[in-house]
């Protein structure tokens, strides 16, 4: 029989802390449209299916929060795009970050205390930095009243007359410039930070 031994709980417990992980999947182009239409439910059993644990979705465009051990972003995109695949028979593009990153986003939103709701300000999520030519021609193409910014693999988008008219809403980055990108607005990016 096996003695307690509160000491080596802790260590246990602070292990485990250390190397599982919770991390945000931000699927892109998902239930828009009428396009790819996919049921939380059956994205949160997917990825339970993949060993991932205490999932939970967040409305329906494609946010799903989970536990699983450290692992490499890149590797997880993978595994995910590749399980999404098999099982719904399409190519979703499948954006990772581990929930503390998200924290940092929010905390580094340059255009913080700019903006009156929720509905104007936006990150787009990328799966690799843009290259410096490609920000300058985003710049450059941005009218006087839309405001972006891009910092590592995110770009902020202050949009104070919406989306929809914006080069954003036009998809001028994915069709210009060739950059695959998913958005959330702030209000959905402050609730994937404790998803």
């Amino acid at each position: 029989m096996r003695e307690n031994c509160p000491e080596r709980d802790k260590i246990c417990s602070a292990m485990s802390y250390y190397f599982f992980m919770r991390y945000v999947a931000l699927l892109r182009g998902i239930n828009v449209g009428g396009n790819t239409m996919i049921k939380m439910g059956e994205l949160a059993a997917l990825f339970e299916s993949l060993g991932f644990s205490s999932v939970k979705t967040y409305i329906n465009s494609g946010n799903i929060a989970f536990d699983v051990a450290k692992t490499a972003e890149s590797k997880l995109v993978t595994k995910i795009e590749k399980a999404l695949n098999e099982r719904f028979g399409r190519a979703i593009s499948v954006m990772i970050r581990d929930q503390s990153s998200i924290h940092e986003i929010l905390a580094a939103n340059p255009f913080a205390g700019q903006f009156e709701s929720h509905k104007e300000m936006h990150v787009l999520f990328l799966k690799e930095e843009m290259p410096a030519e490609k920000v300058r021609e985003l710049m450059a193409a941005a009218p006087p009243q839309e405001r972006f910014t891009v910092r590592g693999t995110e770009i902020y988008c202050h949009l104070p007359m919406g989306v929809a008219d914006s080069i954003l809403g036009k998809s001028f980055i994915e069709k210009r410039l060739k950059i695959s990108v998913t958005g959330r607005n702030w209000r959905t990016a402050e609730t994937l930070a404790e998803l």
